[in-house]
């Protein structure tokens, strides 16, 4: 509530349309100490919305330069008084530490070094941020997350581009556009921006990445390419920077208290009792925040997990670069540096006595390198204190490190640990699929099983199944729309390309399309017939699984082919199908989806069954009602169906096929009786139909008919010719 409270009152600020330049715009001196970002950051805001473009971008650069100030000064000034004398903590007292008054000393020499190190806090914030210091530029969560979000470089491409500033737009789009890798409209601005004749492709940079990861990037690939002698600078870059960022996260953990108690809403480690209550509480957040700055800092912009074992990752292939190029020493202290995180791992040992016994002699003088082993030492201790304060104050703790030794973990908390583990979600270890008699009294179908339900697709009345088809039904399926392509019977689509991208080609094949083909001897039968019993096949799972006590009908089935065109996948930004609902008409900028034409407002539940895998892009993604943000992800595969429901709290859409075919089986199905799709019952009756033996004619031309003529007297034989409709 809070929070919803602050971000209502950011708005506020806004003027309303057409407003004249706001007043208060902040005056800007370069080289003056820094202003508060929220304000900074909301005048931007103000001047954005009035149109008053170079003050917007002043105002915004402005914000994330204090916001970036208030961080260093954070850093600087932590590392500085932890330096000082007297502001170091004392060792808190063992059992067998002495006297009972021994130990009471102990606490006056931990609040007086606590108090100095506030001051030289405070004294070192104000030189650095002016008056009042950090306490000045207290920066609230939902301000916080707005520029972890990278939100300031979204206004800024827009402003950029209004001032005819194309270079700096695209660099601020592509700043935004590596942390949000799915928002969808930056995703359509970035490819305008690459059409511009002004923008080069230099212009695409960007501005906030941490240094660490170009240099990772970089060694790796020197290394792959077994150059380990250039990739040893940047390997070793990569990791003192990888350790800077960790301390500089570290230190932003300690934070004014109003971003904590802000953070208690998260962790449910509100404060209760008097000073040592509070004091414990404050400090287990401090811990908390610092034991995630390692998967902060392994997470890459734009990523929702991080690179696993990134530091012992990285010390593995400093070893191994050293080896390669001579350097046995440095490769010892590489190696014996992996064997802190991993005293038994098998491979470094392996390599340390490879390396030992090249050395020819003791090295006594040899040891972990001194960085790695302060980061462990500390992190252990941490960890300690983390794992004591779960079990005997009820905190809680997520230890994001696998190498943490079991040592560490108290025996009392070690069972419950491990059953949390067997307990992890799917997205972090794959879902054992569940047979369809888990969830149906009735085994409907041999052989298919439920991979991801509502909750793991992030979303309401969606579910992905598996096993619907076989790879040889798969394969007859796909042959038929192979041939129903070369016969020219692109439902509504002749020869032309997809009416969602110039840059892909769409064909279309329906149900009766199908069964006339194969009258007419232009398909096979078989595949035409088993178009009928899979449209079948999905229409009853679906009621099954979503509406067991109403039945569905088949309102529309479409077979669907997009194949990429080839030579025009370079620097594709747009998508194969833009995201829409089903059954009503998506509006992303409120929210709304409005059932009411030209959607087909009668389809109930969609469908989505694949029947191969092997091209490029084409995943299926949902996004939130906003269309900008991707909630979930399918990859298609053959026989895997996607079905969900068709209104708008489903917006869908598809990425581009960047290469080859992709061919899938859409369905809808609706609950009005009087919207089932009569094609399918005409389909159905025309295969049934025996073949008509015609008398033999005499004929001066002893060719046969042309498919093209066969396939017209067929459609007569029907009573009307095939509906073509466009649709995905």
């Amino acid at each position: 509530m809070l929070r919803l409270l602050r971000l209502l009152l950011l708005l506020l600020l806004l003027p309303p349309p057409g407003s004249p330049e706001p007043p208060g715009l902040a005056p800007l001196s370069p080289g003056a100490p820094p202003q508060a970002p929220d304000l900074l950051y909301a005048d931007g805001l103000r001047a954005y919305a009035a149109g008053a473009w170079a003050p917007a971008v002043a105002l915004l650069r402005e914000a994330l330069r204090s916001q970036a100030a208030l961080g260093r000064a954070r850093r600087d000034c932590g590392a500085r008084c932890a330096a000082e004398p007297g502001t170091a903590l004392p060792a808190a007292p063992g059992p067998d530490s002495g006297t009972r008054a021994a130990r009471a000393a102990w606490e006056p020499l931990l609040l007086r070094a606590a108090l100095r190190r506030a001051e030289c806090l405070t004294q070192c914030g104000a030189r650095r941020l002016g008056p009042g210091g950090a306490a000045r530029l207290r920066v609230v969560s939902a301000l916080r997350d707005a520029f972890r979000r990278r939100e300031p470089y979204n206004y800024l491409q827009r402003a950029y581009y209004q001032l005819k500033k194309l270079d700096l737009a695209a660099a601020a789009a592509h700043t935004f556009f590596v942390a949000n890798p799915t928002h969808l409209q930056m995703r359509e601005d970035m490819a305008k921006y690459r059409r511009m004749t002004g923008v080069r492709p230099q212009s695409f940079r960007d501005l906030e990445t941490p240094p660490y990861w170009a240099a990772y990037d970089t060694g790796l690939e020197l290394l792959g390419r077994q150059e380990a002698g250039l990739a040893l600078p940047w390997l070793e870059e990569a990791l003192q920077e990888s350790l800077a960022q960790m301390e500089s996260c570290r230190a932003d953990c300690e934070g004014p208290e109003e971003q904590q108690r802000e953070e208690d809403e998260q962790e449910g480690t509100g404060s209760q009792g008097g000073l040592y209550e509070a004091i414990a509480v404050h400090w287990i957040r401090v811990l908390q925040c610092r034991q995630r700055c390692v998967g902060d800092t392994a997470t890459r912009p734009g990523r929702s997990f991080p690179v696993p074992d990134f530091l012992p990752g990285q010390l593995k292939r400093l070893h191994e670069a050293y080896a390669q190029v001579g350097n046995l020493s440095q490769a010892v202290e590489s190696v014996l540096s992996v064997l802190l995180f991993y005293p038994e791992d098998e491979a470094s040992k392996k390599a340390l006595d490879q390396y030992q016994a090249q050395l020819g002699e003791p090295r006594p003088s040899l040891g972990p390198r001194e960085d790695i082993q302060s980061f462990v030492l500390r992190s252990l201790g941490e960890k300690r204190q983390l794992y004591y304060a779960m079990e005997h104050l009820g905190t809680s703790f997520k230890d994001p490190d696998p190498w943490t030794p079991a040592a560490v973990i108290p025996e009392a908390l070690r069972e419950k640990l491990r059953e949390d583990q067997e307990k992890r979600p799917w997205d972090h270890e794959p879902p054992q699929p569940k047979p369809l008699t888990h969830w149906k009294d009735v085994l409907l179908l041999e052989g298919v099983t439920l991979t991801q339900d509502a909750r793991q697709l992030n979303g309401s009345e969606r579910a992905v199944l598996d096993g619907l088809l076989t790879p040889a039904e798969c394969g007859v399926l796909l042959q038929l729309a192979k041939d129903a392509a070369e016969a020219g019977a692109r439902s509504g689509y002749r020869g032309r390309r997809s009416p969602h991208t110039p840059h892909e080609r769409f064909e279309g094949l329906t149900v009766l399309k199908a069964a006339q083909l194969a009258r007419a001897g232009a398909v096979g039968s078989q595949g035409a017939q088993l178009l009928l019993e899979v449209s079948e096949r999905v229409r009853t799972l679906t009621q099954a699984y979503f509406s067991p006590d109403r039945p569905l009908h088949l309102s529309f089935t479409h077979l669907v082919c997009r194949s990429a065109v080839e030579g025009e996948q370079a620097q594709r930004m747009d998508l194969s199908h833009p995201v829409h609902a089903d059954n009503c008409v998506l509006d992303p900028d409120t929210g709304e989806c409005w059932r009411e034409p030209p959607a087909y407002t009668y389809r109930d539940y969609s469908g989505l069954l694949y029947l191969n895998d092997d091209f490029q892009g084409g995943d299926l993604f949902f996004t939130e009602p906003n269309a900008l943000r991707v909630t979930a992800q399918v990859r298609p595969r053959c026989g895997r169906l996607v079905a969900f429901s068709s209104g708008g709290e489903n917006p869908h859409g598809v990425w581009a096929v960047t290469r080859g075919r992709r061919c899938a089986l859409a369905l809808w199905h609706t609950w009005a009786p009087e919207h089932r799709e009569q094609e399918w019952t005409e389909a159905k009756e025309l295969l049934q139909e025996p073949e008509e033996e015609e008398e033999e004619m005499p004929s001066r031309d002893p060719a046969p008919e042309p498919p093209s003529r066969r396939l017209q007297r067929v459609q007569d034989k029907a009573g009307k010719p095939s509906r073509v409709r466009e649709e995905l």
